[in-house]
């Protein structure tokens, strides 16, 4: 939680709270439903939910602003922006019922109301956004393909809609189709340590 506090200080006592609440929900979670690997449970501040932030130190979502969060798996990186931007509205969706549920629930348990749960396949999903947030669930060219069709042309934001995704490694062989539009950042920019050395924020205009 330290890590939170240190790279977003000016939170306020009810943001504190709800990601306090996270270490003990999801590790009961975890316990009935594997959402997070077993082995990395105990770095859920730095590996998954300062990880999500990532995304709020590159944009500062303006007031209702629509987010999609495709594949959340457990609520990453849905629930942690959800948190930081709470006058927006976020729609997490997953192919995995399971993980969908122990997300929608724990979002109950800490009184996030400005986030909404589906069971759904990213191909299935009709709706307009402004931006659509990804945690590495598929390969960078794909993920445009599926995306784009839910990117709405109606601009509100300090730079266009389109799709932030967070991934690892080298990635330059998956923007080399998108290179002229893909903006790729070093997250160790903003976050210190290890883990974030070979992390990326991928952001494309669509």
């Amino acid at each position: 939680m330290e890590e939170i506090l240190k790279y977003f200080p000016g939170l306020t006592d009810e943001q504190i709270s709800q990601f306090k609440a996270l270490y003990d929900l999801y590790h009961v979670w975890n316990e009935k439903i594997n959402v997070i690997s077993r082995t990395d449970i105990d770095n859920l501040y730095e590996h998954h939910v300062l990880h999500s932030l990532a995304i709020a130190k590159e944009i500062r979502f303006r007031y209702d602003t629509s987010i999609l969060d495709l594949g959340t798996g457990g609520g990453f990186p849905g629930i942690p922006l959800a948190i930081i931007s709470p006058r927006c509205h976020f729609h997490l969706i997953d192919s995995t019922g399971k993980k969908v549920m122990v997300a929608s629930n724990i979002a109950a348990e800490i009184g996030l109301k400005n986030c909404t749960f589906e069971h759904k396949r990213a191909q299935d999903e009709k709706g307009l956004y402004d931006f659509v947030v990804s945690r590495a669930v598929m390969p960078l060219q794909e993920l445009i393909r599926i995306s784009k069709k839910n990117i709405s042309t109606n601009q509100r934001n300090a730079i266009p809609n389109g799709l932030i995704c967070l991934k690892g490694g080298d990635v330059k062989e998956e923007i080399n189709g998108v290179k002229k539009k893909a903006i790729v950042r070093d997250i160790n920019t903003w976050f210190s340590g290890e883990w974030f050395s070979e992390k990326k924020l991928i952001y494309v205009p669509i």
